[in-house]
């Protein structure tokens, strides 16, 4: 499995709306210039994210883009999800007509997805929040 640049992007244009949350619209433009990502890019990005009401379009001259919800209830896997379709590592037939469903590496890929699950799943937005807001106070001299 493999993560594109539009569900990394996703991510971080969500973690960018938590962090600039201040009751003020976040401009697109304002995002695309703090990530160093094509403002053309994040307005597909955004209306993906717009549709599934994970933010909120606010119009006029002082417009821009808020959650809709807190961070704490968005997960990562919600927004890969979204973005991405399907995690799973492997897809194979389950009524075993390909001969995956019958084969013991069926157990691993199971697993894998499994573990996949438990860590998408279970780190929210609110979490990549506090972890940014860590990493930026730990600069060393």
């Amino acid at each position: 499995m493999r993560i594109s640049t539009k569900g990394r992007y996703a991510m971080r244009l969500m973690l960018d709306l938590a962090i600039n949350n201040s009751g003020e619209p976040v401009r697109l433009k304002d995002t695309a210039r703090r990530q160093n990502i094509s403002e053309k890019y994040l307005e597909q990005i955004i209306s993906i994210l717009n549709k599934a009401g994970y933010v909120r379009s606010i119009r006029g001259p002082q417009g821009g883009y808020v959650l809709a919800k807190k961070p704490s209830e968005y997960t990562a896997g919600m927004i890969l999800r979204l973005t991405e379709g399907s995690l799973t590592p492997v897809e194979y037939a389950a009524d075993g007509s390909d001969g995956e469903a019958d084969c013991a590496t069926s157990i691993l890929w199971d697993r894998l997805d499994e573990a996949i699950c438990q860590v998408v799943d279970h780190v929210t937005l609110e979490d990549l929040l506090q972890w940014q807001m860590a990493k930026a106070n730990s600069y060393v001299i």
